[in-house]
C-alpha cells in the first residue's frame, strides 16, 4: 500500500493490517490534545500525563477557522496569540517522545464556529451553502464538497498549512505519523436527511446517471428526461412516490462524489509534501448504539477501498458497555473491517470520559467502560485507538458575539467538562481506568500489533446498501416504509438479538462483505428484510447450491433496492412467504405472536416474538420445521438443503436463549472454541487472538453487573488445572495461552503480563490465588509464590494474601 521513507532509513507503511513505523509493527495508543485549548504554559502539563498512562500518540485538530487572520494569512507560530503556536506543540511532542496525528480539516466539527470552517467562506462564496429536499436551505453547516469555490479555498488553506505540517513528518524525521483528512464527511446533510442538492451537484448526478444506465434509462429512474438539466434538478429535489430507484442511486453517487472529494484534499496535501498515511474517519453512533454506525461505512468506504496510503477510523460514542450494546461495538468493528481488505482499522475517537458532556450531570459513565471497549476493541485488530477527549481546555476568544458567544466554539468557556483531563488540568477516574487498560495493553502490545481475532469458522454477512439509508424524501411513504424495513433488519437482525446472542454465546466472528466477494467461510450468518440486492441474492444462491451454509435471520428478501421483485434466494432454498403476523392490537383485540419448538430445538417453551414471517415449502421439498406460529401453525423458522448445501431459516425474533442459537450453529457445523463451563451467568465475552510469532492472548470483558465465575475451555479442554476463573462486574482479563520467548514459553497464565524479558517476567495476578504455568529449562524463583517443577513443565502458584494486588516478579536464572 505504500511506504514513505525516514532520514534514518526507517518508513511509516500501512500494510498487512498493520502500522509500521521504522520498519516495525505498531499499536499506536494515542490521546485527543487541543493545543488551540491549553496555555501554552499547561501543555508540557497535558502531554506528561499523557504519557504517564501508558499513551504514546498526541491527536488534534489543526482548525483553519483558528489559524487564518484574514484571507490569505495565516499565523502558525503564535504571533498573534501563542495558542496558534502549532509548530511550538509538534516540537514539544517530538521533545517528549512522542508521536503525531493532525487533523487540519478543512471541517473539523469539535464544536468550532462554522465546524472549523471561516466564515467568510460562505459569505464570499453563497453558491457553495446548499439547498436540499424541495429547492430548501440545509438547516446545518455543511457545503458542497466538490463546489469550485470552495475547493479554490481548500487549496490556499492546504498550500500554506501542508508546508508546515510537513517539515514534521516522520518521513523528514519529525513526529507526525498520519493525518486525518476532513472529518465525519457527510455527516450533517446524513443525520438532517438533507442531502445536497445544489445545482452543480445535480448536474454532475445527472452525468453520473448517464455514464452508468444510458439516457433513457437513467431518466426513467430519476422520473426526467436525462436531457433537460433542469427539469433534473426540480425531480431529484422532490421526487415522486415511485422513487426507490430515485434514492438508491442518489446514495450510490453521494459515495462516489466523497471518494472524489477525499481524492482531491490527499492530492492538495501529496502537492505540498505530505504523503501520508491518511486517515478518513467514519461516524455514525447516538444514543449509546451503533446501530447506525454502519451508515457512515456505506457512506465512505469507496473514500479508501482503492486509494494507496488511507485507512479509515471509528468515531464511537457507546457511553457504558453493557449487555445491550457490546454486541454493537463488536459487530461495528468487525464490519469496518470487512471493508479494509489489507489496511489497519484505527479508532479516531475512542469515547474516553465521564459522559457528562452537557455539564449537566444528566449522565455519568462507569469508569470501567473505557477499560472494557480497549480489550475488545485491539482483540479485534484495532491498531490505534485515540482516547477522545483526553484533555479539555478553555475555547479562545475569538470574533464577535453576534452568534451568542465570543470564542471559538459553542460550549462556553470551558470545553471538555467530560474529559479525563479536565479543562483545569485535574484527573478524575477515567483517567486511571485508561492507565490501567493501557498497562493491561502495553504489556503485550509488541504482541498485539501483529496479531489477528481468531474466529470460530462462520462470518456475519454485511450488505453496504442495506445502510444506503440515510436520505429520503419527506413525502415518499415508499421510502419511508422501505428505510423502516431496513433499519428492523439489517446487521444485528430484529431487535439486535441476533448478534448480542451469538457474542454472549461465546462465538467469535468476522463480517465479509457480500457485495465484494463471494463468501469463502464455511457459514453465512445474515440478517434481512424484504430488501435485499439482486446481486447480493444471486451470489447467496450460488453460495448455498455450490455447498456453504447459511443461517438466514429474518425476512425472505423479495425485492431488490430498486423496488423490483427478486426472489432468487428464496427460489433457490424452494421457499416462499406464506404471510406474516405482527403484534398488533385489533378491532377484535391484541395478538402475541407465540412460536412453538420442534425437531431439535426442542423441548423448549413457547415464546412470544414481535412477528415471524410464515413460510411455505416450495416445489415438494422437505422442509425440517423449527418453529411454527402457534395460532396458524405454519412454520416460521426451517431448515432445508439445497443443492450441496444447507440453509435455515429464523423468520422471527426468537428471543435471546443462548443455548438456542447454540444450537443454531452447531446445526451448521460451527461450535465456540471457547467455552465458559458452569459460569454464574451470562455477560462474559470472550475471544483470541493469535500473533505472527504464534503467541496467543485470551480476551475476556465482563459486562455484567456482577461478577462471574466458570471453568475456561477451549476446543473441550479445560485450562488452569479445572479452577474456576472469576471476573470482576465490568472487568478485563487479557491473558497469555502460549507465549513464547527466547528461554521461557507462557504456556498459559491466570495473571496479565506487565512486562518480561530474557531474565524476568512481570505479572499482574487477577484471581485469589493466581497460577503461571511455564516450560522452561531455566530456573525460576518467585519470593512470594509457591514454584514447583515436573520436567520442564514449572508452575508458578501466587496467592492474593501474598501479593495484595501489588505485580509480582517471576525470576529466571
Amino acid at each position: 500500500m505504500g511506504t514513505r521513507k525516514t532520514n534514518g532509513g526507517g518508513e511509516v507503511t500501512l500494510s498487512r493490517d498493520r502500522i509500521l513505523i521504522n520498519g516495525r509493527a505498531q499499536l499506536v495508543s494515542a490521546g485527543e490534545v487541543h493545543y488551540f485549548r491549553v496555555a501554552p504554559r499547561d501543555w508540557k502539563d497535558r502531554l506528561t500525563k499523557l504519557r504517564d498512562a501508558g499513551l504514546n500518540t498526541v491527536a488534534t485538530y489543526v482548525p483553519w477557522v483558528w489559524h487564518e487572520l484574514g484571507k490569505g494569512e495565516f499565523d502558525f507560530e503564535g504571533v498573534s496569540d501563542p495558542k496558534r503556536d502549532l509548530i511550538c506543540f509538534i516540537r514539544l511532542c517530538h521533545e517528549m517522545g512522542l508521536q503525531c496525528i493532525v487533523k487540519p480539516g478543512p471541517f473539523c466539527m469539535a464544536e468550532l464556529k462554522n465546524e472549523g470552517i471561516p466564515s467568510r467562506i460562505k459569505k464570499e462564496h453563497p453558491e457553495v451553502r446548499p439547498v436540499t429536499w424541495d429547492g430548501k436551505p440545509i438547516s446545518t453547516m455543511t457545503v458542497d464538497y466538490l463546489a469550485p469555490a470552495f475547493l479554490a479555498e481548500v487549496k490556499v488553506w492546504y498550500d500554506n498549512v501542508m508546508p508546515v505540517l510537513s517539515r514534521y513528518t516522520a518521513s523528514n524525521g519529525g513526529p507526525i505519523i498520519a493525518v486525518q483528512l476532513d472529518n465525519e464527511i457527510g455527516m450533517l446533510s446524513w443525520v438532517s436527511n438533507s442531502p445536497d442538492l445544489t445545482d452543480c451537484m445535480c448536474e454532475e448526478f445527472r452525468n453520473w446517471a448517464i455514464n452508468r444506465y444510458g439516457g433513457s434509462l437513467a431518466g426513467a429512474r430519476i422520473g426526467a428526461r436525462s436531457s433537460d438539466h433542469i427539469a433534473w434538478a426540480a425531480a431529484l429535489r422532490s421526487p415522486g412516490e415511485k422513487s426507490l430507484a430515485l434514492h438508491h442511486d442518489l446514495g450510490l453517487f453521494m459515495r462516489d462524489r466523497f471518494a472524489r472529494y477525499v481524492s482531491t484534499l490527499s492530492q492538495y496535501a501529496r502537492q505540498n509534501g505530505v504523503t501520508g498515511p491518511f486517515i478518513i474517519n467514519v461516524h455514525g453512533t447516538g444514543g449509546g448504539r451503533a446501530r447506525n454506525f454502519p451508515i457512515g461505512i456505506s457512506q465512505l468506504h469507496e473514500t479508501w477501498a482503492t486509494a494507496d496510503q488511507i485507512t479509515a477510523g471509528s468515531d464511537l460514542y457507546l457511553g457504558d458497555l453493557t449487555v445491550a450494546n457490546v454486541a454493537d461495538l463488536y459487530v461495528v468493528n468487525a464490519m469496518l473491517k470487512a471493508t479494509l481488505g489489507e489496511r489497519p482499522a484505527t479508532a479516531m475517537e475512542f469515547e474516553a470520559g465521564t459522559g457528562n458532556y452537557g455539564f449537566d450531570m444528566g449522565e455519568l459513565y462507569a469508569p470501567e467502560a473505557v477499560k472494557l471497549k480497549t480489550i475488545l476493541s485491539t482483540a479485534q485488530g484495532f491498531r490505534l485507538l485515540n482516547f477522545y477527549m483526553l484533555a479539555g481546555g478553555e475555547n479562545p476568544s475569538f470574533g464577535t458575539a453576534d452568534d451568542g458567544i465570543d470564542r471559538l466554539a459553542s460550549t462556553g468557556q470551558l470545553h471538555g467538562y467530560a474529559a479525563p483531563i479536565a479543562p483545569d488540568g485535574q484527573v478524575n477516574a477515567t483517567y486511571h481506568a485508561i492507565a490501567q487498560a493501557m498497562a493491561s495493553v502495553n504489556g503485550v502490545r509488541d504482541i498485539l500489533s501483529t496479531s489477528a481475532e481468531e474466529n470460530d469458522g462462520f462470518a456475519l454477512g454485511l450488505v453496504l446498501d442495506h445502510y444506503l439509508s440515510e436520505y429520503h424524501h419527506p413525502a415518499s411513504r415508499l421510502r419511508s416504509e422501505q428505510v423502516a424495513d431496513l433499519e428492523r433488519y439489517r446487521g444485528m437482525g430484529p431487535r439486535d438479538i441476533l448478534t448480542r446472542a451469538l457474542l454472549l454465546g461465546g462465538f467469535s466472528f468476522p463480517c465479509v462483505n457480500l457485495q465484494s466477494e463471494v463468501p469463502q467461510y464455511p457459514v453465512v450468518v445474515l440478517a434481512t428484510g424484504r430488501t435485499l440486492g439482486r446481486q447480493v441474492q444471486q451470489n447467496l444462491a450460488d453460495y448455498v447450491l455450490k455447498g456453504g451454509k447459511l443461517l438466514l435471520v429474518g425476512l425472505l428478501p423479495e425485492c431488490d433496492h430498486d423496488g423490483e421483485a427478486c426472489t432468487i434466494l428464496g427460489d433457490a432454498l424452494g421457499l416462499t412467504s406464506a404471510g406474516r403476523v405482527v403484534d398488533a392490537v385489533r378491532e377484535s383485540g391484541p395478538y402475541w405472536p407465540t412460536v412453538k419448538a420442534h425437531s431439535w430445538v426442542s423441548p423448549r417453551p413457547d415464546q412470544r416474538v414481535t412477528e415471524a414471517q410464515l413460510l411455505s415449502c416450495s416445489d415438494g421439498r422437505r422442509c425440517n420445521v423449527l418453529l411454527t406460529e402457534i395460532a396458524s401453525q405454519l412454520p416460521c423458522a426451517v431448515e432445508v438443503d439445497a443443492g450441496q448445501g444447507k440453509a435455515i431459516v429464523l423468520g422471527c425474533d426468537y428471543p435471546a436463549d443462548l443455548d438456542f442459537y447454540r444450537a443454531l450453529m452447531s446445526a451448521l457445523g460451527v461450535e465456540p472454541r471457547w467455552r465458559l463451563v458452569g459460569a454464574d451467568g451470562p455477560g462474559v465475552v470472550v475471544t483470541s487472538t493469535l500473533s505472527e510469532e504464534g503467541d496467543r492472548l485470551v480476551h475476556m470483558i465482563n459486562v455484567a453487573p456482577q461478577a462471574l465465575s466458570f471453568q475456561l475451555q477451549r476446543n473441550g479442554k479445560t485450562l488452569f488445572g479445572g479452577h474456576r476463573i472469576t471476573i470482576p462486574a465490568r472487568g478485563t482479563l487479557l491473558l497469555p495461552y502460549g507465549v513464547r520467548r527466547k528461554r521461557v514459553t507462557i504456556k498459559q497464565s491466570t495473571a496479565e503480563i506487565l512486562g518480561m524479558d530474557e531474565n524476568k517476567l512481570i505479572v499482574s495476578p487477577t484471581q485469589a490465588n493466581d497460577l503461571i504455568v511455564l516450560v522452561t529449562n531455566a530456573n525460576v524463583r518467585c519470593d512470594i509464590g509457591v514454584v514447583t517443577r515436573r520436567g520442564r513443565t514449572v508452575e508458578v502458584l501466587i496467592s492474593r494474601h501474598e501479593h495484595r494486588d501489588r505485580p509480582v516478579v517471576i525470576d529466571f536464572d
